[in-house]
């Protein structure tokens, strides 16, 4: 274990965790990380042992040079704070690295040790899957814990699912186990753009994650990111018939499905986060670091269309499928009609893998 030296006390720490491959489609969640540490200028004060938790030859090192020396870049996971300043202030404690190889229970406990030590109230963890979603639309985020107060009180679902499960699934149990109030956030990106960035499923994850937390988070370029992004799949898709035809079947499928939700009150809601987001000085985390563009509200250009053949894999762990993928129970996760994970493959594995198409990244 390493001595956290340096580290002040924090207030009402969150820690919120990402990890390359398996659990990462598109790149989206560990980039929503990333993306946080960046903008709050976090500091890194720790890494896990390398050498206790990845196959070197599924993950491997990287050699680069420093002022003409050579230098090894080993993969590994950091952890990271930042401070957040404002009306209520809150600290978070940033996790972000690539799925172990190995030792999961160990890798998970040190984690855990970590999160008792600074005094962690929540552990949040984030997530990617590839869904049945049209690209033209906003992009489905589920929120899921395994506890059952944590579930009332912040509207989320109880997981159901059972199947094939990522080091994400993994922490949440363990978190569940050692009494410390965990959620899943996942994001579902097109299956047929599942290569990455997918800046529209990381804005779609902040902006959840802002909702759940209580922080107003700044979006810095990934709004206008996020249209140029659908504007570019918009444009490829109008080059092929088939394509859009296909999108404008997910299309249907998904405004059909969310019909029921187009309530009164639905609508309010969204329209009271909108505010939130634009109105600078209210709400939660007001101050330093304030978005004020709510990048989620995109405008849909009714023209997008695209799709390569649609993988076939086991869904992720912890995920409400009737909101992601049309067919799966509420509040499970995607069946095996569903899929999960990023880059290219899918179809020869059977089950995720990471942006480099080797599963268990």
């Amino acid at each position: 274990m390493i001595e956290l030296e340096g580290v002040p006390e924090l207030i009402d720490p969150v820690m919120v965790a990402a990890f390359e491959g398996w659990n990462d489609a598109g790149d989206a969640a560990s980039t929503a990380v990333a993306h946080l540490d960046r903008e709050w200028k976090g500091e890194v004060f720790a890494a896990l042992d390398a050498e206790d938790y990845y196959d070197f030859q599924v993950n491997r090192p990287t050699v680069f040079l420093d002022n003409g020396v050579r230098k090894i870049t080993w993969p590994t996971t950091r952890l990271s704070v930042v401070r957040v300043g404002g009306d209520k202030p809150r600290d978070l404690v940033l996790v972000r690295g690539i799925e172990p190889s190995m030792r999961w229970r160990s890798f998970c406990n040190e984690l855990l040790a970590f999160a008792h030590e600074l005094g962690v109230e929540m552990v949040v963890i984030l997530g990617a899957l590839l869904g049945d979603t049209p690209h033209t639309r906003p992009v489905p985020v589920s929120g899921v814990t395994s506890d059952p107060d944590l579930a009332r009180t912040m509207d989320l679902e109880e997981t159901r699912y059972e199947g094939p499960t990522g080091i994400v699934g993994i922490l949440q149990e363990a978190c569940t186990h050692a009494g410390v109030p965990a959620v899943s956030l996942w994001a579902a990106v097109p299956h047929y753009v599942s290569q990455p960035p997918n800046p529209k499923a990381t804005l779609a994850l902040l902006n959840r994650l802002e909702d759940l937390i209580g922080l107003r988070i700044p979006l810095g370029e990934l709004p206008e990111d996020a249209r140029a992004w659908q504007l570019g799949v918009d444009q490829l898709a109008a080059e092929d018939s088939e394509v859009a035809e296909y999108v404008q079947t997910l299309e249907e499928a998904r405004d059909t499905a969310e019909l029921p939700e187009a309530s009164g009150e639905a609508i309010a809601r969204e329209f009271e986060r909108y505010l939130r987001r634009r109105e600078p000085g209210t709400g939660p985390g007001s101050g330093p670091g304030v978005a004020t563009d709510g990048g989620e509200f995109l405008r849909d250009s009714g023209s997008g269309r695209t799709r390569p053949p649609k993988p076939e894999q086991p869904g992720p762990e912890s995920v409400p499928g009737a909101e992601s993928v049309p067919g799966a129970d509420a509040g499970a996760e995607p069946d095996e009609g569903s899929a999960e994970g990023s880059g290219e493959g899918p179809e020869e594995s059977g089950e995720p893998e990471g942006s480099d198409g080797e599963p268990g990244k």
